[in-house]
């Protein structure tokens, strides 16, 4: 039976989640990759211990992870049930709907028919009472937003989530979410959104809206796929994410992102990190952003990612020579 290292919370960050008395660690592990069928369960259990070990106490799933949809919130039930158990108050556990997960019209998107039948599957399907932030995945352009954020307001008051988020959403659909969750008296607790030194879109009025409103924020795809990483400093090796992945492409490896990395790559070693480390870092910088989220399939990554806490902070200079770069 797994037991928990004494010393797993000596070397994590926890940082109040918005205006909330919520504290998350600085990182959370995503479980969109690696936690399907088609991957080993007790690799699945490595990483999942490891984080856990690391103070990683914030575990990311959705409805549809896999592959096969539901696979992944399957797998973690059962290594939490056979090997976490004891630390179920230990941990935050999340889960989201608002991506196509069955047939018909029932399905998908954003109706409360949707989000609360989504949501009982994913209990079931992970042995559990509640879980503690529940997320709307996407906005529905042809559901009310009354109608999501009513449901969502239901579920915490249902006792199924602790919390509520909402992810993918622009900063005015954001706000207007924010504001008739607040009404509802259901706070909205974080946002979900793609953020890296490559996507910055977030910057556009997003992290302002969530600062203006007390709401907590977390970033996917920190690494953009693997771009920020020394993965394809020579060339792209056979097997990688750009040779299989739908998100990116081998076209997306050009040489002017090749030579981006190249340069961005200097600045880490400079700074004693892997560029990898200092990606995160970036995402994590002034406090902007609550927590970065990683995937991993080894349990090496984990270890690496870890290290940047106490290497959050960055010079005027260092942050300066990023931006050049980046234009």
């Amino acid at each position: 039976m797994y037991q928990a290292d004494e010393a797993r919370y000596e070397n994590m960050e926890y940082i109040h989640c918005g205006k909330s008395g919520l504290k998350l660690p600085r990182l959370a592990l995503g479980l969109w990759h690696n936690f399907g069928s088609v991957d080993p369960i007790e690799n699945q259990k490595a990483l999942l211990c490891k984080a856990f070990d690391s103070g990683i106490t914030h575990f990311d799933l959705a409805n549809n992870y896999g592959p096969v949809p539901g696979a992944a919130e399957e797998n973690f039930g059962r290594i939490l049930k056979n090997e976490l158990s004891a630390y179920r108050d230990e941990m935050i556990i999340s889960t989201k709907a608002g991506y196509t997960m069955w047939q018909g019209p029932y399905g998908d998107w954003g109706s409360r028919k949707y989000l609360m039948a989504s949501l009982d599957q994913s209990l079931k399907r992970m042995g559990l009472d509640y879980v503690d932030i529940f997320y709307h995945h996407r906005p529905d352009p042809q559901t009310p937003l009354e109608e999501t954020m009513g449901a969502l307001s239901d579920i915490v008051r249902q006792g199924k989530a602790l919390y509520v988020g909402i992810s993918n959403y622009n900063a005015e659909q954001t706000k207007q979410a924010v504001q008739m969750l607040r009404a509802n008296g259901t706070p909205c607790l974080i946002h979900q959104m793609k953020y890296s030194m490559f996507n910055r879109a977030p910057e556009n009025g997003l992290l302002d809206v969530l600062q203006e409103e007390g709401v907590g924020s977390i970033a996917f795809c920190p690494l953009a796929q693997g771009l920020l990483t020394d993965k394809y400093l020579h060339g792209i090796p056979e097997g990688s994410i750009a040779t299989k992945s739908v998100f990116l492409h081998e076209s997306d490896v050009t040489p002017e992102v090749i030579a981006k990395v190249s340069r961005l790559n200097e600045i880490a070693a400079e700074r004693g990190q892997s560029l990898a480390q200092m990606a995160l870092s970036w995402v994590l910088r002034k406090n902007r952003v609550t927590t970065v989220l990683i995937g991993a399939s080894k349990v090496k990554q984990i270890e690496d990612n870890v290290k940047i806490i106490g290497h959050l902070d960055f010079t005027d200079a260092e942050l300066q020579a990023i931006e050049e770069i980046l234009k």
